[in-house]
């Protein structure tokens, strides 16, 4: 971690941080009520998160991570431009849905760029999985949406075969399709790098039905 991530995490961890241990209460309490909230797994050094969140301000961002020099940053970046809609979790994300986030209160989860466990004997350590799907069908609004991006062309297409198979899901791009990437998702320098490589990139939006 750089100084200025090491002070951020010190300084500002107590006003954004989130703890698992704290339960759902503790979030509805940081939360704004009403507002429309979105929850981000993996936000991974937080440029996409922040610039979501400076874009939305009514709206709450609820962060997951487990890289602590990715947090670091985000909450630097979170104090140089005044942003105070986000928190933040430095946990595993399963123990945040399932201990910290009420059921049928996300507007949106996002999951951009997950680890894609190439390997075939790896494979079943995606985290988009059938168990996954449903945790996340329970914690979103009736209409939310499950928002993920890989450019794993062979994750996108497992991803599309296991939210398909999950009824209460609708594809918002129609049957067997990817969607074109919503403008409120910034592309990451590593996306952009990927295109400049003709690399693909497939986005996934599932509304909650």
């Amino acid at each position: 971690m750089t100084e200025s991530q090491l002070r951020a995490t010190k300084e500002l961890w107590p006003t954004y941080g989130m703890q698992v241990s704290e339960g759902r209460s503790a979030l509805e309490r940081s939360l704004r009520a009403p507002s429309r909230r979105i929850l981000e797994i993996g936000f991974g050094m937080g440029d996409s998160l922040h610039s979501m969140a400076q874009a939305d301000p009514a709206a709450d961002f609820i962060g997951v991570e487990v890289h602590k020099p990715g947090i670091g940053r985000l909450l630097h970046l979170t104090e140089q431009s005044g942003t105070t809609n986000l928190r933040v979790y430095c946990a595993d994300a399963i123990e945040v849905l399932e201990h910290c986030v009420e059921d049928a209160s996300l507007d949106r989860l996002q999951l951009f760029f997950p680890d894609p466990w190439h390997k075939n004997k790896h494979r079943k350590r995606r985290i988009v999985q059938a168990k996954f799907v449903n945790l996340i069908g329970r914690k979103l609004k009736l209409g939310g949406v499950f928002h993920a991006a890989t450019d794993w062309q062979d994750y996108a297409t497992q991803m599309l075969k296991v939210l398909s198979a999950v009824e209460i899901y609708e594809n918002m791009a129609g049957s067997g399709n990817f969607s074109p990437r919503p403008d409120y998702r910034p592309t990451t320098k590593f996306e952009q790098r990927g295109y400049r490589l003709g690399h693909g990139v497939w986005d996934l939006l599932f509304r909650r039905c």
